[in-house]
């Protein structure tokens, strides 16, 4: 078994600086790292969001894949994200930008989720398991 010290999880953006303030909004964090090229937040103990120009990663991938500009607003990933007040954190979204995908509701997997998009088209979901 691979023992993991950190999951970091990034989302490809056109304009890391409208990304920054869109999750500094949403998350009510302050980003551990915001240099040229890359942006981060730290969720947990063990996970961060990382914010990286497209244009920054489309000279790391090079001709090896698509450039990311390509997909822009197709999800190909969701940040499924547990929050204590699923209702606040989707308003708070929508009030920051956040484009509505499904309301708040309860799914047959036993979450209470609402889905929105950020800015670049990424998914969000902010839920909450049912027993809680």
């Amino acid at each position: 078994m691979v023992a993991i010290k950190l999951a970091q999880f990034i989302l490809f953006v056109s304009d890391q600086s409208v990304s920054r303030d869109f999750y500094q909004n949403i998350l009510q964090l302050e980003p551990v790292l915001d240099v040229p090229g890359m942006t981060e937040f730290l969720l947990s103990d063990a996970s961060k969001l990382g914010l990286m120009p497209e244009k920054g990663i489309a000279t790391i991938i090079d001709t090896a894949l698509p450039h990311p500009q390509t997909a822009h607003g197709i999800p190909r990933c969701e940040l499924y994200l547990y929050v204590e007040n699923v209702d606040e954190c989707f308003e708070r979204s929508i009030r920051f930008g956040a484009r509505v995908v499904s309301p708040v509701s309860i799914r047959d997997w036993g979450d209470i989720v609402g889905y929105v998009t950020d800015p670049d088209g990424h998914l969000i979901a902010f839920a909450s398991t049912i027993s809680e």
